[in-house]
């Protein structure tokens, strides 16, 4: 990460029920996390990113593993925008520890979906202007 690259940054509380017979946190909680983290960043926009008529989906997700979360740890999610669509957006996504390790990284592209239809249409405005904000300069 460069120092003019934006992010937003969100802490993520472990549970003891996101460990697995492994004693780390399972892989698919990452995905969880993720999601967390996204929604935070959406409601920070104060405008409508999910209405009756639109929302976003999930269209993929690429999560590279780089090391294992051991509970306790003290974790977070940075995101960040590789890529603005006409429809979509590809939001980088990095889970770090609190001493800079990197437990995690990829990204996911957001589709913003007509809700009758199901099919893709226009991203919303909002979206598109706090994205903008978010995009990796590196």
């Amino acid at each position: 990460m460069t120092a003019h690259e934006q992010v937003f940054r969100t802490p993520i509380p472990l549970r003891w029920s996101d460990m697995d017979g492994f004693h780390h946190v399972n892989n698919a909680r990452y995905l969880t996390f993720l999601e967390q983290a996204r929604i935070e960043w959406f409601e920070t926009i104060g405008e409508a990113w999910v209405t009756e008529d639109y929302a976003p989906v999930v269209a993929s997700a690429t999560l590279n593993f780089k090391r294992p979360i051991e509970y306790p740890a003290q974790v977070f999610v940075e995101l960040f925008t590789e890529r603005l669509g006409n429809s979509s957006v590809v939001i980088g996504h990095r889970i770090v520890a609190s001493d800079g390790t990197l437990h995690c990284d990829g990204n996911i592209v957001a589709v913003w979906i007509d809700r009758r239809s199901g099919k893709s249409t226009t991203l919303p405005d909002c979206v598109r202007r706090a994205a903008a904000q978010l995009v990796q300069t590196s």
